[in-house]
């Protein structure tokens, strides 16, 4: 037997079954799509952090050389970047105040590379930073 037979009225929830699990599949779908986009965001942010962190640091180590040293400033910047494994982008010193610019390459499931920038500066209290 294929179907209800002829002129009898088959409920419509019965003409209907399996479709829970075409919703389930989709709600599924869009949950794991959701938590993709979660963690791109967040693999970004962290990138983002670690390069100001980076620039910061390399900043106040050429600050720190910027006085007393002022040629070699730049180069010790390069090295703290090194460490913390980024490229130095641009470094500048000017009366004693250290400006320097890091990108770090990181790479984003699904998307492929990616690089983040941050820039900061550092110098004497009173300075112009």
């Amino acid at each position: 037997m294929r179907g209800p037979p002829a002129g009898v009225d088959v409920p419509r929830a019965t003409r209907e079954r399996g479709s829970a699990t075409i919703w389930s599949i989709i709600l599924m779908t869009v949950v794991w799509l959701l938590a993709m986009v979660v963690v791109q965001v967040g693999v970004a942010r962290v990138a983002r952090h670690r390069a100001q962190s980076a620039a910061d640091l390399a900043a106040l180590g050429a600050a720190r050389w910027a006085l007393a040293a002022p040629g070699e400033a730049c180069a010790r910047a390069k090295v703290i970047t090194a460490a913390d494994r980024a490229s130095l982008r641009s470094c500048s010193v000017s009366e004693g105040v250290a400006e320097v610019a890091v990108a770090i390459t990181f790479e984003v499931p699904l998307l492929g590379p990616a690089t983040a920038v941050a820039s900061a500066s550092a110098g004497p209290a009173g300075a112009r930073a």
